[in-house]
């Protein structure tokens, strides 16, 4: 029930192609304000826009577009044909989709995310979409996924087997700021705890003995990580788990040297309601029993007598 990250990838590549292809059919295609009538003859043309050059090289906005056209020309039609044709079938069967559930399944992608301005940087940076982008994205799929279940009907007893039977998706771990000192031998993590005790910082012997190059820079924080990460040392996640918020653990062994774990902080996160979660699992099991969304969407270019004119682009 997670999303696939790398689709979120394929969907950021085709947004980014669209948005610069949207922007320069739409340039060519509407002449600016004050510009000559259709009626009168057309304006002698005058030299192409360069938009780069390499050394002496221009580099023009035709040829710009022609690349991008040629390279993304195809994805991107089929991505605006697939959206028009699940848009129309929504229009024809009466079916929505509002702002709120829109930002209910945003609210839900945000989930392991310190803010939602992370996730949205994140989406930015990731998958170069935009916060419309990405909105207009949720908006189709949701339509889509309204469309492909409108008429199944998944009984509550299913719901009630699926989650007595997968508890370990609706349990939310919790996330950890972890420090970590590493040293050679099981004296010098003696001598480490001694300090500690005593009242020494821990950052800064982290700084001044860590063995390990990853977070010494950093007094031994590996940041925030979630309590089931499987990028972490089981036994260090193990650790820090048994200790409360400031305290240390004992020095133990991992892979020939000595760790000494401090539990810097501890969030645990909220858990959902219980109608949020029969409504998704609900809504997953729906999914599972549909036609497949690339089959249902394929069935509504059909439906929707989709033609691709261009020989190029219907290959």
């Amino acid at each position: 029930m997670r999303n696939v990250k790398w689709l979120w990838g394929i969907i950021g590549l085709l947004a980014a192609a669209v948005a610069v292809l949207s922007f320069l059919a739409v340039k060519n295609a509407f002449p600016p304000a004050g510009s000559t009538p259709p009626n009168n003859p057309p304006p002698k043309p005058g030299p192409e826009r360069i938009v780069a050059t390499v050394g002496n090289r221009p580099i023009s906005e035709a040829e710009l577009q022609q690349h991008l056209y040629s390279k993304y020309g195809k994805e991107m039609l089929n991505l605006m044909l697939d959206r028009e044709a699940i848009r129309m079938e929504g229009d024809k069967q009466g079916i929505k989709v509002d702002r709120g559930e829109i930002d209910k399944e945003l609210k839900r992608m945000q989930q392991g995310y310190e803010s939602e301005a992370d996730f949205y940087k994140a989406m930015r940076d990731q998958l170069g979409m935009t916060q419309d982008e990405l909105r207009e994205d949720v908006y189709y799929k949701l339509l889509l996924e309204k469309l492909v279940t409108k008429d199944i009907k998944i009984p509550d007893e299913w719901v009630d087997d699926y989650i007595r039977l997968h508890p370990e998706e609706f349990q939310k771990p919790a996330k950890l700021r972890i420090q970590q000192i590493v040293v050679s031998n099981k004296d010098q993590a003696a001598k480490v705890v001694d300090e500690v005790k005593k009242g020494a910082d821990f950052a800064q012997l982290a700084k001044d003995r860590s063995l390990d190059d990853a977070t010494r820079s950093s007094g031994g924080d590996l940041g925030w990580i979630e309590e089931t990460d499987p990028f972490v040392e089981p036994s260090v996640l193990k650790a820090a788990k048994a200790l409360k918020k400031g305290e240390i653990s004992a020095p133990f062994e991992l892979n020939g040297k000595y760790v000494i774990v401090r539990l810097q902080d501890r969030k645990e996160q909220s858990k959902e309601q219980a109608d949020a979660v029969r409504e998704r699992v609900r809504k997953e099991l729906a999914l599972h029993e549909a036609t497949p969304l690339p089959e249902f969407t394929k069935k509504l270019r059909e439906r929707w007598n989709v033609k691709i004119v261009d020989p190029e682009l219907a290959q």
